[in-house]
């Protein structure tokens, strides 16, 4: 008897506790805002870090030591191959862009081996008096079926198409629960959701709907958030 007593409380705090969720109540204290960490992943390959450097060179020599020893006459026919007028010459491009030497932060043919996000600067939702802030594409969920379609809503109000994005998954990366400053009049704490989503097959966007944008390695985005690094830190994988 006990214990059905304290699955019927458990059952009904949940009904409580998700209110959120429903049509029935669009209050202040309900808002949800979905934002969208849009990410370019590394064009080239990444640097090796010395330590797995170290490790695969020792790999490769105590593999040496065990190798199976081939015929020399073999090995003398494996030098043919690849010989003759069909060969191409090979230049690869170099890893340092223009846009590395300048910094030019609002370009994607930087940082090549790293993997940048998109961040807006302008006013946003719950931004101190409605000044402009650093922030990703977001929007305030509304009449959408689902976040997933509020965080779409919000990436394509800021490029104007999503022919070139990929959103990973249906369910948010992570969420956090932002509470506004005491000088800021009624603004309530809300719900704030992230959705990835990343670029596909292009290296241009026609960004709008903001006072600028940068493209910025995931150091140089702790940066701009001070206050939630540490929960950026954990949630953004790169």
């Amino acid at each position: 008897m006990q214990r059905t007593m304290q699955y019927a409380r458990l059952a009904q705090s949940l009904v409580t506790g998700r209110g959120f969720s429903t049509s029935t109540s669009k209050s202040s204290n309900d808002k949800i805002v979905a934002s969208v960490v849009f990410e370019r992943l590394p064009v080239v390959i990444p640097k090796v870090d010395p330590a797995v450097y170290a490790f695969q060179e020792f790999s490769f020599r105590w593999r040496q030591q065990y190798r199976r020893e081939y015929p020399e006459a073999f090995l003398k026919k494996s030098d043919t191959r690849g010989k003759g007028d069909y060969q191409i010459e090979f230049e690869p491009a170099p890893r340092i862009t223009e846009a590395d030497k300048s910094n030019n932060q609002r370009s994607l043919q930087r940082a090549l081996d790293r993997r940048l996000y998109l961040l807006l600067y302008g006013p946003t939702f719950a931004s101190p008096s409605g000044k402009s802030v650093w922030h990703f594409p977001e929007k305030v969920y509304a009449s959408e079926k689902t976040l997933r379609e509020c965080a779409e809503s919000a990436l394509k109000s800021v490029i104007g198409d999503l022919s070139h994005t990929y959103f990973v998954g249906n369910a948010p990366m992570g969420h956090i629960v932002i509470q506004p400053a005491e000088a800021e009049q009624g603004i309530n704490s809300f719900k704030r959701f992230f959705f990835k989503s990343q670029v596909i097959a292009t290296n241009k966007f026609n960004i709008k709907m903001c006072e600028d944008f940068v493209w910025v390695t995931k150091e140089e985005l702790l940066e701009h958030f001070p206050e939630q690094a540490e929960f950026l830190n954990k949630m953004i994988i790169s």
